[in-house]
């Protein structure tokens, strides 16, 4: 640090004292500004979140945000990443955990129907509902990129199991699966429209009908 008599500037604050007389930047919990942007996005989606939305819920300034997370795209791939953790997990969850496809299908329906209706947050799903009317190409293809990865994940499960005899041989795989998310993107739909757990509960039952038998 430079003294004031030798800048030869007597009464001149010093360049740390500048510094400390702009302020620093407000100190913020990452973790819970995260949470509150998820709850943003989840809420009303990429489009309709803007920046100062996003500043004004997380409770810190713009700069704090870009110097945290980047620009609001950046944010928002880290905001998914959080919710496939913390909210979306249940139906890779499912297929990996129930001994047949048809069984972890059920499960993951019947946990959608929870999921999507847990009281408290917004409701539906995050990814799906994030891209209604999204204008920004890349978010839009990144999140068609996840939607499709979780039916060729179903489809996968699916197909193992007619390679090993627990559905019938005949079984039209690409189609039963997209019939399943097709059922997972409605059910987020019919969510956020007001349908309850029981009812997305009984859309589930009704979905499982279709499945062949072995």
């Amino acid at each position: 640090m430079v003294s004031n008599e030798k800048s030869g500037q007597a009464g001149a604050p010093t360049r740390e004292a500048t510094a400390k007389g702009r302020g620093r930047p407000r100190s913020f919990d990452r973790a819970t500004a995260l949470e509150k942007a998820l709850m943003a996005f989840w809420e009303h989606g990429y489009e309709a979140t803007s920046v100062s939305d996003l500043t004004r819920v997380m409770e810190i300034g713009a700069p704090s945000l870009y110097a945290a997370f980047g620009d609001k795209r950046s944010l928002f791939e880290e905001v998914v990443q959080e919710y496939g953790v913390r909210y979306g997990s249940f139906g890779g969850r499912a297929l990996a955990e129930e001994p047949t496809a048809r069984a972890g299908v059920e499960r993951m329906l019947r946990e959608a129907a929870v999921e999507y209706t847990f009281p408290g947050r917004p409701h539906g799903c995050l990814v799906i509902h994030a891209a209604a009317n999204c204008s920004t190409a890349e978010v839009e293809e990144s999140l068609r990129e996840r939607r499709n990865g979780n039916i060729a994940a179903i489809e996968d499960r699916i197909g193992a199991d007619v390679a090993a005899g627990v559905l019938p041989p005949d079984t039209d795989v690409a189609t039963l699966a997209r019939h399943t998310g097709a059922m997972i993107q409605g059910m987020s739909q019919q969510a956020r429209d007001g349908a309850s757990r029981a009812e997305l509960e009984a859309l589930a039952e009704i979905a499982l009908a279709v499945w062949p038998r072995a």
